[in-house]
């Protein structure tokens, strides 16, 4: 079940929020993880059991993590491995076993056979999420759960257990154990949600449907200027998509009493790719920066050793996106260029012109999502080759009719993607104007009904990871 769905907007979530605003406060994080559970198992009822699993023993472990960290440091940190451990590997088996049976099949070692395992979706996410529990509990970062249903919910919770943003436990750890929800939050999650359905189903699978036609072009049919256009919308695509998952994720929480930490901050206005990783996908820069990059010492012992630092975050960070080679070297690639900026750039870049960096970081992007896209090396090979005017031609009739037919489109994601629409197209600022919200947001959601029942196309690029 995804958000952009209507079985989602017009049978679970107005259910659900009336089970839960009619059981006493006592029971509702009761109905909260019985509702996540039924959420998830709508997909993958097997993969229900994995989760009680992963949520039971991350609950016991904590609890055995609590009892010892002040009394005997050393018990507590075996608990802690052993945690860690079972969570990578339960990850390690569904996500990366047959990526590593396929690739030593390749060199000849068949002693492992692959599996074909479906992956369990959004098991990436949620295990980040459980394993920052026990590690915050040992670091004194947080106080122990007592209670399972309320550790659960947390695990489980439905707005953002498919696709994020990577909710820390210590974060809402005060609102799992008491919170009154109030009107003013549940409108403004009602709105925030709509945004980010807008930003989904308006933008983001538009511009799908875009890059779904332009990578399915020969390079006879493409040219140079249709190559370009090919990867800003999938660019576009993949932003809208799952920041627009991340607004949804946002607005819901507020409706149940909760506050969920943002997860971008139009990464595409940024300066240099530095400051685009510290606007995009926040969560999970977080997270690899207080639990992989600073434990390994960050920049505290010298630039060599955080060069290695930051290449170890970034192989990881590939790796985590997807069993795949080209997310290795997306990461790879995007490590390598963060150093550079390290060690060299980002002095430079503080000088120059801002169009300049603009220019230079959306480059940099652009090239970097031909890798994220194609799980086909091949096929990332050639696009590139495109964009770099393979094809012999500079412009061609499929870049007329991208143009002609979708510049409208090209346009409105532009604005969507920085502060303009915020700070200079907000109509809300007048107090007058401000009391047509309630309609404006009605109109955008039968707008966005429309769109979901004439679609053929309204997948969630991020459901995979």
């Amino acid at each position: 079940m995804v958000f952009s769905s209507l079985t989602f907007l017009y049978a679970y979530l107005p259910i659900v929020l009336a089970v839960y605003f009619c059981v006493p406060a006592r029971f509702r994080n009761l109905v909260l993880f019985a509702v996540s559970l039924f959420f998830y198992g709508w997909g993958e009822p097997i993969y229900v059991f994995l989760m009680i699993f992963s949520i039971l023993f991350n609950f016991l472990f904590g609890r055995k993590i609590a009892q010892y960290r002040d009394s005997d440091r050393e018990r507590a940190k075996q608990y802690l491995i052993m945690d860690i451990v079972l969570n990578l590997a339960i990850l390690g088996f569904f996500k990366y076993y047959d990526f590593l049976a396929v690739n030593l099949h390749a060199i000849g070692l068949t002693f492992f056979e692959p599996l074909h395992i479906e992956l369990p979706i959004g098991i990436s996410f949620y295990t980040f999420q459980t394993m920052s529990y026990p590690i915050d509990l040992y670091r004194h970062d947080t106080d122990p759960q007592k209670k399972f249903i309320n550790f659960g919910a947390y695990v489980t919770m439905f707005p953002q257990l498919i696709a994020g943003p990577i909710v820390r436990y210590r974060d809402i750890a005060a609102k799992l154990n008491s919170r009154k929800e109030n009107m003013k939050q549940f409108s403004s999650g009602v709105v925030r949600f709509t945004v980010g359905l807008c930003k989904k189903v308006l933008l983001a699978n538009s511009a799908g449907t875009v890059w779904k036609f332009v990578s399915a072009l020969s390079p006879a049919q493409s040219s140079l200027m249709t190559a370009w256009l090919g990867i800003a919308f999938f660019a576009f695509q993949i932003y809208f998509d799952f920041s627009g998952y991340s607004d949804m994720a946002i607005g819901l929480g507020r409706m149940f009493g909760f506050e969920f930490l943002e997860n971008f901050n139009y990464p595409y206005i940024s300066k240099s790719i530095t400051e685009f990783w510290r606007r995009w996908h926040m969560s999970l820069s977080y997270w690899f920066r207080d639990y992989v990059y600073i434990p390994l010492g960050g920049n505290r012992h010298g630039l060599k050793r955080q060069i290695i630092n930051i290449m170890i975050v970034w192989l990881l960070t590939g790796f985590w996106h997807g069993a795949s080679w080209n997310f290795v070297l997306w990461g790879v690639f995007y490590g390598v260029v963060l150093i550079f900026e390290k060690v060299f750039l980002l002095k430079h870049l503080q000088k120059a012109p801002a169009w300049i960096c603009h220019v230079y970081t959306m480059f940099i992007v652009l090239l970097a999502w031909v890798l994220f896209a194609f799980t086909d090396l091949s096929q990332a090979v050639q696009y590139l080759s495109m964009l770099f005017g393979s094809t012999g031609s500079f412009f061609s009739s499929s870049a007329f009719y991208v143009l002609r037919d979708h510049g409208v489109l090209l346009l409105l994601c532009l604005i969507g993607s920085t502060p303009i629409a915020k700070t200079k197209l907000n109509i809300f600022r007048s107090t007058k104007l401000r009391a047509l919200q309630p309609l404006l947001v009605a109109g955008a959601l039968l707008l966005c009904t429309a769109f979901i029942v004439d679609a053929t196309y309204n997948p969630f690029l991020y459901f995979r990871f």
